[in-house]
């Protein structure tokens, strides 16, 4: 990655001399310590193998890593400019004969500005394209509303027939990637940065529909999805050390949902939280509630970005302000534990 394109440190509040550095962000992860953005190339080795895959992005081929894919592949690489709704009805066309086409752009500008597209050009005659929503969430946090996506989970769930899924890191994004392929219909992929945290060391086993525990535990689940696993995680390291032990399930389809892991928390596990960089609105913590709502009732609290617009800043401090962080993840789940 060029020097000027890599500004983990900024993104994470770790830049030298703390001019971006906010008193309430964690330290976050070293920049050598996080995987590169592996989009561009898991799609280059998927056309190597399929020539189905083609990918479209809309003047963001750097932004999301997608050059890689057009310099293996420069006659099967598109880009539309400035025009994602454009984007999103040429890939209708070229999935209506026969490929399987993977659109890229900032969630902000695919699942938002295109949600029209995404029901009526791609959900609705079942066409397999895959809409990549790439820096979701708060993590474009300077750059304000307009470029936040925390509504896009809510939006995306409502459409029939849309696949709705979220990548926790590099290798869950090989996953859903390569799992893809052959899944029919239209599909949503939400990423963070596409540089998140490790969680998985090898690329796993992802069935769409079927959640993946990644932590065992019987006093409360914690229940995430996306670029905040790896949060979640270390949430359940420090509940950990307080004798508090929290089971961890990334839940990286939002729909359709794995009830019947929703199910198992409820049963075996003292209370349930689940965790989203996203509105509490609407999004995983909404799908949850409407399992629960059907079962014996159990200690429950939606954890994300309350019914507000998110304000503008560095993203570590966001999600530190949002209590996003681990720490905040774990005083989250101990104040659900005390109301239980």
């Amino acid at each position: 990655m060029a020097e000027s394109q890599d500004q983990s440190e900024i993104f994470r509040g770790t830049a030298a001399g703390g001019a971006l550095r906010d008193t309430r962000s964690v330290q976050g992860t070293p920049a050598a310590a996080m995987p590169a953005f592996v989009l561009g190339e898991e799609l280059a080795d998927l056309a190597d193998r399929d020539p189905r895959v083609v990918v479209l992005t809309a003047d963001l081929a750097s932004a999301n890593r997608t050059v890689e894919f057009k310099a293996r592949h420069p006659g099967r690489f598109f880009d539309l400019g400035i025009a994602e709704k454009n984007m999103l009805t040429v890939a209708a066309g070229m999935a209506s004969c026969g490929f399987v086409p993977f659109a890229a752009t900032f969630a902000s500008f695919s699942a938002i500005l295109g949600a029209e597209q995404i029901r009526t050009d791609l959900a609705y005659p079942k066409m397999p394209v895959r809409v990549i929503g790439h820096h979701s969430g708060i993590s474009m946090g300077f750059y304000g509303t307009s470029h936040h996506a925390i509504e896009d989970l809510a939006m995306m769930r409502a459409i029939p027939d849309l696949t709705v899924v979220c990548a926790a890191d590099a290798n869950a994004l090989r996953a859903v990637l390569r799992a893809s392929l052959d899944r029919k219909g239209a599909m949503y992929i939400r990423l963070g940065r596409g540089r998140d945290p490790v969680v998985y060391d090898a690329v796993p086993d992802l069935v769409f529909g079927r959640a993946i525990r990644l932590r065992e535990g019987r006093d409360l689940t914690l229940i995430a999805t996306g670029a905040v696993v790896r949060a979640t995680l270390d949430a359940a390291d420090i509940l950990a050390r307080e004798g508090i032990a929290a089971r961890v399930v990334d839940m990286h389809t939002v729909k359709p949902l794995d009830r019947d892991e929703i199910a198992a928390a409820a049963a075996e596990t003292g209370a349930i939280v689940t965790v989203e960089e996203h509105s509490t609105v609407g999004g995983l913590g909404g799908a949850v509630a409407e399992v629960l709502v059907d079962l014996p009732r159990v200690p429950f609290r939606r954890h994300g970005i309350p019914d507000e617009f998110a304000p503008v800043g560095p993203p570590a401090a966001l999600y530190a302000h949002y209590r996003l962080d681990a720490a905040g993840i774990a005083a989250v789940a101990r104040e659900t534990i005390d109301r239980a």
